[in-house]
């Protein structure tokens, strides 16, 4: 066996999957995502030998094996098959059970730390990738002329998750509640419909007007009260609660029953549309790392963002006119007294509703959006799969695609930062597509204040004048926030991004990348080349988040680390970005 170091090596390159894998080779591969990136990666416990991938336990003394399809530079390698393990000087076939069982073995003895429901967790992913497959077989594949149907299946097609999450479909409660609101089942639903005492409503506005989205939902509410839409998963959660109940029975809460245009889950599960307006629900669902509910200070800090970044959200769009921000302009929730006079908060949270701009807001005429994700994924789980947006066009037309998405990507991001100190987490659940006729990138969306942050030397005053509770998750400092930058832009979502072009066209990964490096440098050139960004055009290792850590030591996601990634930007690995060369390769 070769010594366990050379991590990219070479393998054989086989054509991209145009069928679904099995729920179990999907959770194992995944599973191994994580240990090469996170653990055997970083101590140099890797090999790629004879078309296969090699790595070493050390702490387990356990070797791994798995085919694989496609390398990747940035070693992000697509796999194929079971996982394989060395006994008795063969390989023997094991199943993600058994994998699982390693990385808590191994775990264990490099943390000192112990984790009782990683297995359960693993289970739970893959008991909803099982359902999510056999749920999909019976789903009909919208018209490709039909664009908001085409944009619903983007959001609803992602069958297997975050590939470099250990378990990316886990989540708490009941299976069929679950498959009731999946996105993966297709669910759509009507609201719950809660009348509610002027009084006891909570409610804040970026401008006058910005909450008309929830009362439209139901005309006719009684006099004195205000209508609040709930989530009916969430309702059949709560309404046991003693001051809701309480509340019901004084007559301070009608229950109007479900109601309204049916809303359709998308992506995040908790985020509902309905052709016309995103609503941003809890869930008191642990869905892969979090309990997935709006927090105060986060109710608060959208509508402000939405509020004090509207200059630099406009600047930004003047600037980069294929780009633009999704606001999140108002919030209403249920503010009944707890036993110390303030607003109980289980209920406050648990009730409350954020409100994002629908996509007609800024959406460019003739574009059909997509979920940056769905476009990316590994297999083609959608009609919005890159595979179909290229067809059986060649790797010119590829590389033509993928230019043209950098360019409308990159900049604006880059100068969020840089100009306005603005962090935002354009991750592939953060980001639509949003595609002309021929399939072309023509804009992309941003989404989601939640994790959009600030740097505060920049954004001092704006700081100073919101509660301390408020202000204080909404930052990150300039190193950090750097760091996420580049995590969600190029590590979560350009690698990705990549390596789905890559899967149709493997000779191109690395003119790929010089297109990315080219846009990068572009934009240092224009703007006085910023340390930051010299370091990545010098090839400095990339960060990842380790999730696998995270999710192990039981972190928040905002406390998570980093694991730095060999880069593919340095110029001197990379050959000049020309279609027709590339063509010829």
């Amino acid at each position: 066996m070769p010594p366990l170091d050379n991590p990219l090596g070479t393998a054989p390159v086989a054509e991209a999957p145009t069928a679904f894998p099995a729920a179990g080779d999907v959770v194992a591969h995944t599973l191994l995502n994580c240990l090469l990136r996170e653990v055997s990666g970083p101590e140099h416990q890797t090999a790629v030998a004879d078309g296969h991938l090699l790595l070493r336990l050390p702490r387990r003394a356990a070797v791994l094996r798995v085919a694989l399809r496609r390398t990747s530079l940035l070693g992000a390698h697509r796999f194929t098959g079971p996982v394989l393990e060395r006994s008795d000087g063969g390989w023997t076939e094991i199943d993600w059970r058994r994998l699982a069982e390693h990385v808590r073995d191994e775990l264990s003895l490099r943390t000192g730390v112990r984790n009782e429901e990683f297995l359960d967790q693993v289970a739970s992913s893959h008991r909803a990738v099982s359902t999510a497959l056999a749920t999909r077989d019976g789903q009909a594949a919208p018209a490709e002329d039909d664009g908001p149907a085409v944009y619903l299946a983007s959001e609803q097609s992602l069958l297997f998750g975050h590939r470099f999450h250990p378990t990316p479909k886990a989540r708490s409660g009941d299976a069929a509640s679950w498959l009731s609101y999946a996105p993966e089942a297709g669910a759509s639903f009507r609201l719950r419909h809660l009348a509610v005492r002027e009084h006891l409503i909570a409610e804040e506005n970026a401008e006058d007007g910005a909450a008309a989205p929830l009362d439209r939902l139901r005309p006719g509410v009684p006099v004195g009260y205000r209508l609040l839409p709930a989530h009916p998963w969430q309702y059949e959660m709560l309404r046991d609660h003693p001051a809701l109940r309480t509340a019901f029975d004084r007559g301070d809460i009608l229950d109007l029953g479900r109601g309204g245009q049916p809303f359709a889950a998308t992506a995040s599960v908790r985020t509902l549309y309905d052709g016309e307006t995103f609503l941003k629900f809890s869930l008191n669902v642990r869905i892969t790392n979090c309990l997935r509910k709006n927090a105060s200070y986060e109710l608060s800090g959208a509508v402000a963002l939405t509020r004090l970044l509207e200059p630099v959200l406009n600047d930004l769009a003047t600037r980069f006119p294929g780009s633009a921000m999704l606001r999140e302009p108002a919030y209403r929730s249920l503010a009944l007294p707890g036993p110390d006079g303030s607003p109980d908060r289980a209920l406050l949270e648990g009730f409350a509703v954020i409100v994002r701009e629908g996509l007609s807001a800024r959406l460019l005429p003739g574009t059909t959006p997509l979920l940056a994700g769905a476009v990316a994924d590994e297999y083609p789980t959608g009609p919005g799969h890159i595979s179909r947006l290229l067809g059986a066009t060649g790797p010119r037309t590829a590389l033509t695609w993928w230019a043209a998405y950098v360019k409308l990507l990159l900049p604006p991001v880059l100068a969020a930062y840089f100009d306005h100190g603005l962090v935002l987490e354009p991750h592939l659940q953060n980001v639509l597509v949003c595609v002309d006729d021929d399939g072309m990138p023509a804009q992309v969306l941003f989404r989601d204040l939640e994790g959009t942050k600030l740097v505060p030397d920049h954004h001092a005053e704006i700081l100073a004048a919101l509660p301390a509770e408020v202000a204080g998750p909404m930052t990150y400092d300039a190193q950090r926030g750097w760091d996420r930058v580049v995590y969600c832009l190029l590590v979560n979502h350009v690698a990705e991004m990549l390596a789905a072009v890559a899967d149709l066209h493997p000779q191109i990964e690395a003119a790929l990348w010089a297109q990315v490096r080219a846009t990068l440098q572009t934009y240092a050139d224009r703007h006085g080349r910023p340390p930051q960004l010299a370091a990545l055009l010098a090839g400095v290792p990339l960060p990842a988040k380790a999730n696998l850590l995270t999710r192990w030591k039981r972190k928040a996601d905002r406390e998570a680390g980093y694991v730095r990634l060999t880069s593919p930007l340095a110029e001197d690995v990379l050959p000049t970005a020309d279609p027709d060369r590339s063509e010829a390769r």
